[in-house]
Parts: C-alpha cells; sequence; structure tokens
C-alpha cells in the first residue's frame, strides 16, 4: 500500500518538499555563519529549477525561498549584536561581527550610512563582503531593529534575484543541468572572489 503511494507522488513534490525547506535553512544559516557559499547555493537551485520544475513556479520559489532566508537570517543576526550592543560585557556575536569588519571598511561603512540611511543595505547585501560592516555600522548607531528590516528586505530581493539570474544564465547555456550548474556555482564564486583577489593585486602593487 505504502510503495503504491510512493509510486503516485510526482518526483517533482518530493524535490519541492525537501530541496525548498533545505535551500531557507542553508541561506538563514549562511547569514549568521559566512562558511557557507549561499550565493552560489541560489544558483545552484536557479539551474536545478530551470531544468527540473513548471517554469515560472519553479524560479518563483526559488527567489522567494532564497530571499526570505536571507532577510530572516540577517534579522537574527542582528538581533543577536543587539543584544551585544545593550550589554555592558557586549556579546560573542557582536565580537564576531567586529573581527569580520575591517576597521577601514567599518569607517567607510559609517560614513556612507550617515549619508544614505538605510538605502546603503541595498548596496552593502550585493557587494561581497560589504553586508557585515555596514550591519555592524547599524548597530553602532543603534538602529531599532524595524528600521533595519526595512532596509534589508529590498537588499535580500536584490541579492535573491541576483544570484538566480546568474543560474539562469548558467543553466540556460547548456541543455545538461550538470554543465549548467558547473557553471553557475563557477560564475556565483567568482562573484564572490573577485573584490578579496583585487585587494590582494592592490597591496602587492603597492
Amino acid at each position: 500500500m505504502l510503495l503504491e503511494v510512493a509510486r503516485e507522488v510526482p518526483p517533482e513534490s518530493t524535490q519541492q518538499a525537501v530541496g525548498y525547506p533545505a535551500l531557507f535553512l542553508l541561506v538563514a544559516l549562511g547569514a549568521l555563519m559566512p562558511v557557507i557559499p549561499t550565493g552560489a547555493l541560489v544558483s545552484s537551485a536557479a539551474v536545478v529549477a530551470l531544468h527540473h520544475e513548471t517554469l515560472p513556479w519553479g524560479l518563483a520559489l526559488v527567489f522567494v525561498v532564497a530571499a526570505l532566508g536571507a532577510f530572516t537570517g540577517d534579522l537574527a543576526l542582528y538581533w543577536l549584536g543587539q543584544r551585544g550592543v545593550r550589554s555592558r560585557n557586549g556579546s560573542r556575536w557582536l565580537a564576531a561581527l567586529r573581527d569580520r569588519a575591517a576597521p577601514e571598511k567599518l569607517a567607510a561603512a559609517q560614513e556612507r550610512l550617515t549619508e544614505h540611511g538605510v538605502a546603503v543595505l541595498v548596496v552593502s547585501r550585493l557587494v561581497p563582503a560589504g553586508r557585515i560592516p555596514v550591519m555592524l555600522a547599524c548597530l553602532l548607531a543603534e538602529m531599532p531593529l524595524r528600521t533595519f528590516a526595512r532596509g534589508d528586505l529590498p537588499a535580500c530581493l536584490a541579492w535573491a534575484a541576483t544570484y538566480q539570474l546568474i543560474g539562469i544564465l548558467g543553466g540556460s547555456l547548456f541543455d545538461e543541468p550538470w554543465k549548467g550548474l558547473v557553471l553557475a556555482v563557477a560564475l556565483a564564486l567568482l562573484l564572490s572572489a573577485a573584490p578579496a583577489v583585487w585587494r590582494r593585486l592592490r597591496r602587492r602593487a603597492a
């Protein structure tokens, strides 16, 4: 009986039941801990949706789930950072944010925040390694969580759209999904690593 029921369930339904919650959790965790390449993850999911899901609903779900995961992770990290700002002894989350934000980047982020307000959050999400200094600048400016959320939501939407477009580009170039997957992941990782490589080259040249 169970085997008959399992055979009647479409493979796409099983992929959605497992894949989308996993995508949400991994993106949210990636916002908290930078060990997960969330951009490459979203691009990979877009390639899979492009080849195996019913268009355009599969891609729409990837976009919504990725943006919601990033937004949830950002809010959780900001809330944890706020607890450290309000505490006399700080917190390990606030200390971790300080360690991940170079002093010159933090100073630049504070200046941009003063000039442009929460709009700077959109740019910070799209620039690799730009999110943490701006978030720390918001924390040190004691920006309320609600104000941060209003600026972070469009930032997460723009971020999810950017990496999904990378996946669509890679997936549309090849008929075989694995080739598009490899290209999309490579492009996403290259986009994430390019600023760090450029800074190292400038330092060597100087």
